[in-house]
């Protein structure tokens, strides 16, 4: 039961860094030009993969994203058997090598 619930919280974070790696940064830019009076639609808005966001007093805007790269990277690492398996799999085949 608690190796389900683990694969089931795996798969959801294996999907969300897939979301974040593909996301796009539409939404955020944006952001960048949206209206005073329109602030209600941010709500609406895809920011998944905003990280940062800055605007000073001069109206300058700085934004931050996620690192595409790295999330892929992990995506990948974490795409493979997770070490419970791993072990489980070693410790099937030493039983099977005994027998």
């Amino acid at each position: 039961m608690k190796q389900d619930k683990n694969m089931l919280a795996r798969e959801a974070l294996l999907e969300q860094m897939r979301k974040l790696a593909c996301a796009k940064v539409n939404d955020a830019v944006k952001l960048a030009y949206l209206p005073e009076e329109e602030r209600d639609a941010i709500g609406r808005l895809d920011l998944a993969a905003l990280t940062e966001f800055r605007r000073s007093g001069a109206g300058t805007v700085e934004m931050k994203f996620t690192d595409r790269m790295r999330a892929l990277e992990r995506l990948l690492e974490l795409s493979g058997p997770s070490q419970e398996e791993q072990l489980e799999r070693f410790l099937q085949s030493m039983e099977e090598r005994e027998a």
